[in-house]
């Protein structure tokens, strides 16, 4: 009489079994990172709008937003921290997380702005925030010509985009921009003394 054997469970079904185990255990993992991260958010400023380097800080220029930042929250600006004597040190563009490095004192800033208008119109895709150099030339024979052109400011920042309305639509399209107080003399001098002026989007090639 044939003795009777205990089938033997297939390998295969014990593979499943564990690579069911397996996938439980990461979406556990995952559900706790989930809530983890949750926990870890915390309010910080984002900017409304681009912001122009040397422009004076408001409540208004901001949202709140939670982001989970984690170790680097201490790096960016939460709503407790804007005070009303801060500028930007740079330029922030539009829904930009604000990290604290880019306030700086008022009393810090260096920069002003001017108004220009350029020669040769304004280059397609210049805005706030676009960093441009400023181009002259020199008025001669008498003002009836003028001399190469020569780069007057080579890192200026647009702060608006001036559109002349009504009587003043004739004038041509103008620009503010934000300078170190340094090149202001110059700057004039060239508005004044009848130079030619352009800007040149930087990267562009001049």
């Amino acid at each position: 009489m044939a003795s009777l054997t205990r089938p033997r469970r297939a390998f295969w079904v014990d593979v499943r079994f564990l690579v069911g185990i397996a996938l439980v255990t990461l979406s556990i993992t995952g559900v706790w990172f989930l809530v983890w991260a949750s926990d870890d958010a915390a309010p910080v400023l984002q900017a409304n709008r681009t912001i122009t380097q040397g422009e004076v800080l408001s409540s208004d220029d901001f949202r709140v937003v939670d982001v989970g930042l984690g170790a680097l929250a201490d790096d960016y600006l939460g709503p407790e921290d804007l005070r009303t004597d801060q500028v930007a040190a740079r330029t922030l563009v539009k829904d930009e997380i604000v990290p604290t490095s880019a306030l700086t004192e008022a009393d810090h800033v260096r920069t002003t702005t001017v108004v220009i208008q350029s020669s040769t119109g304004i280059p397609e895709g210049v805005q706030a925030g676009t960093v441009v150099e400023v181009w002259h030339a020199p008025p001669r024979d008498e003002g009836r010509a003028h001399d190469t052109p020569r780069i007057l400011v080579a890192d200026a920042v647009v702060h608006d985009v001036i559109e002349p309305q009504g009587v003043l639509a004739d004038t041509g399209t103008q620009l503010e921009i934000v300078i170190d107080r340094a090149d202001v003399a110059e700057v004039l001098a060239a508005m004044t003394g009848g130079s030619a002026l352009s800007v040149v989007p930087v990267g562009t090639g001049s």
